[in-house]
């Protein structure tokens, strides 16, 4: 039987966008496609010193002993592909999603398992074609070492992993198109355009916080244009500003569950000062809310040390 083992290695999960629209079209052409590319991928791969742990499907895991080559790996091969896909007919074009994730994983002969390869497979899943998506682990290492942008994306939610894992997404941008040995200024522009989208989240947010701010700023010109000497928009204002809270909750890296806990705090202390009678209330919910952050601290403490 073969040796099983725990180590810590950078995962590289891929597969194929729309793979099934692909076949139903062309089964023997696909097939040979993906082939011609999985090919291309191994060949880029192993230039970084990684390695291909498995195949399946439309599928392919990789590892690598380093970070930076795993992320450096998948903007080559992105780049590649892109090129291999202008040739082709549009509808005809395979475009690979990547997820890379540093974790502990279990390792038994050639094969990796646990959670740090869930988690890559996951974070390629949410990678729009031609894409990759990275987990906070990579981006600690990577980002102040690769020529490459990256957009926040906030909490993807994951089996079995409690408040979720920050990911980011790559922006392939104009340092790997002018570095790229293999890269054309047609497919470089390509490769750049469409991992950016993959930062629509944080923009879509964006333009909700502004939307936010003007309706507030409209309320409170409402307020003053009809003064009859009660200021009524606090309570609107405060109740967009507690969206706003939540919304930035779910882009943040905190913990969301302590965030929310000190946003539920911060609630209840605005609402006592604005009902202000002589009496400060809010100890008590106060007291509520820290023991049940306490609980939550003891609960993560305690998973932290069975893992």
């Amino acid at each position: 039987m073969s040796e099983t083992r725990r180590k810590l290695t950078t995962i590289f999960s891929a597969d194929v966008q729309d793979y099934s629209r692909l076949m139903g079209a062309d089964e023997e052409g696909t097939l040979a496609t993906l082939k011609r590319y999985r090919d291309a991928m191994a060949r880029l791969i192993e230039s970084r010193d990684g390695r291909v742990v498995n195949t399946w499907g439309d599928g392919l895991i990789a590892e690598f002993a380093s970070v930076v080559e795993a992320v450096r790996a998948a903007v080559d091969i992105q780049n590649e592909l892109a090129g291999l896909n202008a040739g082709r007919p549009s509808a005809a074009r395979m475009f690979f999603r990547i997820g890379i994730n540093l974790g502990d994983v279990i390792a038994e002969g050639g094969d990796i398992y646990g959670d740090g390869v869930n988690i890559a497979a996951r974070l390629q899943a949410s990678a729009p074609a031609g894409g990759v998506v990275i987990s906070n682990t990579v981006y600690d290492q990577v980002r102040n070492k690769v020529a490459v942008g990256f957009d926040f994306l906030g909490q993807l939610e994951v089996k079995n992993i409690e408040g979720g894992v920050p990911s980011y997404a790559v922006r392939i941008g104009a340092a790997e198109d002018r570095t790229s040995q293999t890269a054309s200024p047609a497919f470089g522009r390509q490769a750049q355009a469409v991992p950016a989208a993959a930062g629509e989240p944080a923009r879509r947010h964006a333009r909700i916080y502004r939307v936010l701010g003007m309706i507030a700023a409209g309320i409170v010109v409402i307020n003053l244009l009809s003064w009859q000497g009660e200021l009524w928009a606090v309570w609107p204002l405060f109740a967009m500003g507690m969206a706003a809270a939540f919304l930035w909750i779910r882009t943040t890296q905190l913990d969301r569950g302590f965030a929310t806990l000190a946003l539920a705090g911060l609630a209840v202390v605005t609402i006592n000062l604005l009902t202000w009678s002589e009496e400060f209330w809010a100890r008590w919910p106060l007291l509520g809310l820290a023991i049940a952050a306490g609980i939550r601290w003891a609960m993560r403490a305690r998973g932290s040390a069975r893992r």
